[in-house]
């Protein structure tokens, strides 16, 4: 569904009951379940990561990655560079940069929102029509 690329796996996994104190840079997949104390950033060499902040996982820094899934607690800016998902327990006290954001009810951001540009040009953008009744 237009151009949708394929998840990078989940390589590493930061279990519920771990606490990390410091920065921290991944490839491909990262889970968190427990507590991150410093920066998560995915590798920009490597072509897409995905972040998975679980409903237990507390992050008290900032976050990067090229797909980040939401459903715990993030103290800090996070960067999305395609997809930002944030799902009905996320909670989020920091500004927020995205290209495309998803956003479920429940869902919460202190800070502000700011969309980001792909540099797609308007040509490329899919066309979406409404359908009228015949």
């Amino acid at each position: 569904m237009f151009g949708k690329k394929a998840q990078p796996p989940i390589k590493s996994l930061i279990a519920q009951g771990t606490r990390i104190e410091g920065n921290m840079k991944f490839n491909e997949g990262l889970r968190v379940d427990g507590e991150v104390f410093g920066d998560i950033h995915a590798s920009t060499e490597e072509a897409g990561s995905l972040l998975v902040i679980s409903e237990a996982a507390v992050v008290q820094g900032g976050i990067a990655a090229d797909h980040v899934i939401i459903n715990g607690t993030v103290r800090g800016p996070v960067h999305a560079r395609e997809l930002l998902e944030l799902q009905p327990k996320a909670k989020i006290e920091g500004d927020v940069s995205y290209v495309s954001l998803e956003m479920h009810q429940g869902a919460t951001i202190s800070g502000q929102l700011r969309p980001l540009t792909t540099g797609a040009s308007e040509e490329e953008k899919p066309l979406l029509k409404l359908a009228t009744k015949n």
